[in-house]
């Protein structure tokens, strides 16, 4: 899954999934997240988030070290359908690269990116 959001306080880096990602998912009913302290590859997973359909690996946005997980999405997994962008966040990591932050694209970039239909993006 690639639709992250990522907010970036000095070299920390806060991820979670977008608004759009959630409302893919439908229900998610459990979250597998790093430990502080593992290191994070951009592009590579993350971790995992299951819905009543689905599991899906999460692609991390940047690379660097867990500072923090957000532990509550163990017990309340529905955090992430309700309030994506506030407490359903997933992880706090050390940013490594900063120049990765080049690559990915801004709010409004991904919102007209979510708004054309997937078939229109894949052509």
């Amino acid at each position: 899954m690639e639709h992250q959001w990522i907010d970036v306080k000095g070299d920390i880096a806060t991820v979670g999934l977008t608004d759009y990602a959630q409302s893919q998912l439908n229900e998610g009913v459990s979250v597998e997240l790093p430990e502080p302290g593992d290191s994070m590859e951009a592009g590579k997973p993350l971790g995992t988030v299951e819905s009543v359909k689905t599991v899906n690996e999460i692609d991390a946005p940047v690379s660097g070290e867990v500072v923090e997980v957000n532990a509550a999405l163990k017990d309340a997994p529905e955090k992430i359908n309700s309030d994506p962008h506030g407490e359903g966040w997933l992880v706090m990591v050390r940013l490594k690269n900063r120049a990765e932050m080049d690559a990915l694209m801004d709010a409004a970039g991904y919102e007209a990116y979510v708004a054309v239909p997937r078939t229109e993006a894949a052509r």
